[in-house]
Order: C-alpha cells, then structure tokens, then sequence
C-alpha cells in the first residue's frame, strides 16, 4: 500500500471551505482564485484515492471518506499550527493584555487562550471581557493590548476593520410571546447604557416608526439571555456564541425592521506590538475569522499561525 503525505495547504482550503460552507468563499478567505481552489480540492481527491464529495442538488456534500477525512484534516492543520508557533520564538515571555466584547468570551476565548498558552506557557495573559466603549478607551489610555470589539465611532489610531457581521432581531428558541402585541410596544432587552446595540435597536426602531419600551436591562449577557429565553422581550446581537435557549428571527417576522451590519475591529494599543502581543493578535484574529457567521464579510484574510 502507497504511503500518502498530505498537502496541508490543501487541507487547510478543504477545512476553511466546509467551515464556511462555500468553497468562494474559503478563496476569498485565504486569498486564492477559486480556479486555484479546485485544482486543490481536486489534489486531495487524487491524493485520498477515493471521492471527498459527492453530488447534492446544485451543490456538493461529504461522502463518509470525506467527513473522515475532514476531522482528521482539522487535526492536522491544528497541529501543524501549533508546532509552527512553538518552534518560533519558543522562549517567548512576558505579559499581555487582551480585551473581548462578551460575544466572544465562550465563542473564541478559550481556544485562543488554550492556542497560545501550548505555545507560549512562559507568556501570563491577563484577560478583560467588556463592551465596545470600555474597551476602545481602555486600549486609548494604554491599559490594553490588543482588544476584539465592535465599533462604536471611537476613533482609534491604530486599528483593523477585521469583518462586518449582519446585526440579528434575538428572542426565545421556546415559542413564547415576546414581540408586540395589538399594538403595543415592542419590549426591548438591552443592556445597561451605555451600550452600541441598544443604540442601534432603539435607532432602527425609530427610523421605522415602530413604538418600544425597555422590558429589562442587565449589566451582563447572561442577565440579557436569561430575559430574552423567558420571553420578557426581544434583543439584538448577531449570530455569534448565541446559546441554544434562543434564536435569531428574521427581518419582517413580527413587523421587525432590517438591522444594520456590524463592523468588527481588532484594536492595538501601538502601531508596531511587541512580540508577545502581535503573537496573540495574530491567534485572536484567526479564531474570530473562523467563528464569523454565513453572511459576514471578512476583511481580513485568514492568517496561518497556531
């Protein structure tokens, strides 16, 4: 029996595009024509000796060598990711400092703690997790490195424009109540303010003419989604880290309005970061790219670093 050994190029294209379940896409992503993405997908085939995919209406679909081979093609890449940053700059020390918009805390934290803490275990990551507001200031004064959040209009020196994610009407998976009724006002679950999507819910709102109240405000996510579940009102977020008790409902269900797209920055406290912290950038900005929802416009390509 051959040997075979896989291009991880290819594996990774092969992984990206599933992950994004568009094949354009995951050229867009990495920066390839998707003439050149087929001659990949078409290399793997020929490399596996078995068909990956197989016909499913207009589109293509795993056959069962194919869904194996994409877990182990996720494994590998994960690994090769890894022992690329551990060999670079393998005594990397120090301290950074990271700020997360709440979205992110469970959707991207841990595997961007759990990446650069097997790379860099002598590095100390002291992390914050926030709104917009508190974190542009905080990277403004210097007290963060590098913080993921939404922008709000804070104008900051030294930031990157990593996506635009489509804003999403939030309410209970169960079906309660909890638009509008006989005309009533919509009841609205928001944060504490300040805060940019109770702006922009309350904004959209009344650009459209459609009357509201605040039902219930929290200084937490968890507060807003414990709301939202037991169907005290609707919320707005996007289709990032939402857990299983509620969903997104779309535009014209209920009279709701279309909301607008959300701008995803990367903020850095310095126009060149020091190594510690441009290596954490570097992972934070390929584990928020892979986490985008169907829909969002990357304007970062996907970087290949641990």
């Amino acid at each position: 029996m051959r040997r075979v050994t896989f291009d991880l190029d290819v594996l990774r294209t092969f992984v990206t595009g599933m992950e994004l379940g568009s094949f354009a896409k995951a050229a867009e992503r990495l920066g390839r024509s998707t003439s050149a993405v087929s001659a990949q997908l078409k290399k793997l085939e020929d490399q596996a000796d078995t068909p990956i995919f197989r016909k499913a209406g207009r589109g293509l679909a795993l056959t069962e060598a194919g869904e194996t081979m994409l877990s182990y093609a996720r494994r590998l890449v994960e690994l090769n990711d890894e022992a690329a940053a551990a060999i670079r700059d393998v005594e990397l020390e120090g301290w950074v400092r990271l700020g997360l918009q709440e979205d992110f805390g469970e959707a991207v934290l841990p595997e961007v703690l759990g990446r650069f803490a097997r790379a860099h275990p002598k590095v100390r990551i002291e992390a914050r997790i926030g709104r917009s507001h508190d974190l542009a200031e905080r990277v403004l004064s210097g007290n963060l490195d590098i913080a993921l959040a939404w922008h709000d209009g804070t104008t900051l020196p030294y930031s990157r424009h990593v996506a635009d994610v489509q804003a999403r009407w939030i309410g209970p998976a169960k079906p309660i109540e909890a638009g509008p009724r006989n005309g009533e006002p919509l009841p609205l679950v928001v944060f504490e303010a300040p805060c940019l999507l109770r702006t922009v819910a309350t904004e959209t709102l009344d650009r459209a003419g459609m009357p509201w109240r605040m039902a219930f405000s929290s200084p937490s996510l968890g507060g807003i989604w414990a709301a939202v579940a037991a169907g005290l009102g609707l919320t707005i977020r996007t289709d990032i880290g939402l857990p299983a008790n509620v969903r997104a409902i779309a535009p014209g269900v209920l009279g709701l309005p279309a909301l607008p797209m959300m701008a995803l920055h990367l903020h850095q406290k310095d126009a060149e970061l020091d190594p510690v912290a441009a290596r954490l950038a570097e992972i934070l900005l390929q584990a928020a790219l892979e986490t985008l929802p169907e829909g969002a416009l990357a304007k970062e390509s996907l970087p290949k670093v641990a």
